[in-house]
């Protein structure tokens, strides 16, 4: 295993974090990646390779990836997890900011995969892991930029899947639930400057309870960053990894109930989980 080589996207905390160090504890090379090299010191210490990242910055990407290849020759593993949660009503949501949603989570995951890529078709081998979210496959309130950018994650991956094995590339989704990090932290906080005040104004606060609830230490029904990280490097290092990896509190039971249940039977059920009114 030392010779193999991995890059971890938005590495500076929370499930990235963790990620990089179980594939270090594996036996990988690893290059953790994210906009804020001075929150990844304590990766750095423990013997990871840090490197400034800003996934929607084609110069920024592109640098990144020729570091590695200069320095290691090879990428065996890209784990795509860069990204954040942008809640807002539909209604309140400016576009612009719509469309940075889309940029970190679809366009700057697509970059980082178009940039790896041709590294991988030339060793005939590699994994992209792409975090996606239990949100990739149904919605909650206030969050419609999020989930739109979390299925577009599991179509690309799709298709991506289809094209890519040829060249001995796997692709893997990994569907996170509820994950105790400061992800529901800022998407509260984002949630009540959007749609704190106005039409939506009960909904959202609701919302952000919910939302902040979840990222407190001692959250009820929610799991650590460790059982993804642990699911990455699972898919990371068995030969044939599964294409869809639902881990986390709710994911399992929630997904499934959006399959069999009616469409408005399960936005009762959402409601009622995140206390949203009817």
């Amino acid at each position: 295993m030392t010779n193999k080589v991995a890059l971890v996207t938005g590495a500076s905390s929370g499930i990235g974090e963790d990620t990089a160090r179980r594939l270090q504890q594996a036996g990988f090379t690893v290059y953790g990646a994210a906009r804020r090299t001075e929150q990844m010191k304590d990766l750095a210490s423990s013997g990871v390779r840090t490197l400034s990242l800003d996934v929607t910055d084609e110069a920024s990407a592109e640098k990144a990836v020729a570091e590695i290849i200069g320095a290691e020759g090879r990428i065996d593993v890209l784990v795509n997890n860069a990204g954040y949660g942008s809640y807002g009503a539909l209604e309140d949501v400016p576009l612009d900011e719509a469309r940075a949603q889309l940029d970190v989570n679809v366009f700057g995951l697509a970059r980082m995969t178009q940039l790896v890529l041709p590294h991988m078709r030339a060793q005939r081998s590699g994994t992209i892991v792409n975090i996606s979210s239990m949100g990739g496959r149904f919605a909650t309130p206030m969050g419609a930029w999020y989930h739109a950018s979390k299925y577009a994650v599991e179509g690309l991956s799709d298709a991506l899947r289809l094209e890519v094995k040829r060249f001995g590339i796997d692709v893997v989704v990994i569907e996170p639930g509820s994950i105790r990090t400061g992800w529901g932290l800022i998407a509260a906080d984002k949630l009540r400057t959007t749609s704190g005040h106005g039409p939506y104004a009960e909904q959202a606060a609701a919302m952000a309870v919910s939302l902040d609830q979840s990222s407190q230490p001692d959250a009820r029904m929610t799991s650590p960053p460790s059982v993804i990280g642990k699911a990455v490097t699972k898919a990371a290092t068995v030969r044939r990894p599964r294409t869809r990896y639902r881990v986390g509190f709710g994911a399992g039971p929630l997904v499934f109930l959006s399959k069999i249940l009616p469409d408005r039977a399960f936005d009762a059920l959402i409601k009622r989980s995140t206390g949203v009114p009817a």
